[in-house]
């Protein structure tokens, strides 16, 4: 019973804490908002897509963990990724998908192939898929607010910028990686 009592007096701590945070971000950010005003919107331009930094963090694609051991597919996919043979990476997570269509990660490695493919209707499909098997997807976030950023959309890359932001209680590297996709962004817009 006293490890019962102490549990939750453990768990309702984190969460308290955890609603504290949200709290005191959102209200921080809002309180710069009033200091600063906020961002323009209306100067964005039409730019060159070539130009801007396609996300570096599927680059270094683990290939050799035990669960690619697992599944053939996965690991071919993997693979395919690193060598920047984006069809074979297709071809190969579609299979592993029919094997595991709940599997928020390969849903959104197919969405990354087929972005970097320029096919970025079938790219957000995954993206999405991948966040409704899982919500706190942080990769597929990142991912496809730069497929909004090559859609020439901003608004939407940040507003997922600000739900990554939230996810992230620690600095992660999809974050910051789509931080600096949007500076990117705005910089070459700005020419």
């Amino acid at each position: 019973m006293t490890r019962v009592v102490a549990l939750a007096v453990i768990l309702g701590t984190v969460v308290a804490s955890g609603i504290a945070y949200a709290i005191s971000a959102s209200a921080w950010r809002d309180t710069i908002a009033q200091w600063i005003g906020k961002p323009d919107r209306q100067a964005e331009a039409s730019i060159n897509t070539e130009d801007w930094p396609i996300c570096t963090t599927m680059s270094a694609v683990e290939t050799d963990a035990d669960w690619a051991q697992l599944e053939p597919d996965f690991k071919a996919g993997k693979k395919a990724l690193n060598a920047g043979d984006w069809d074979r990476a297709v071809a190969a997570f579609e299979l592993a998908a029919l094997r595991d269509p709940g599997n928020a990660d390969i849903q959104n490695y197919i969405g990354y192939a087929y972005r970097r493919l320029r096919q970025l209707g079938p790219a957000m499909g995954h993206y999405q898929r991948a966040l409704a098997l899982n919500p706190r997807h942080r990769s597929a976030r990142e991912h496809l607010g730069e497929a909004y950023l090559v859609l020439g959309e901003p608004a939407k890359a940040e507003q997922l910028l600000a739900e990554l932001e939230n996810l992230c209680l620690i600095p992660c590297e999809e974050y910051e990686d789509l931080k600096r996709a949007i500076a990117a962004y705005k910089k070459l817009a700005a020419r």
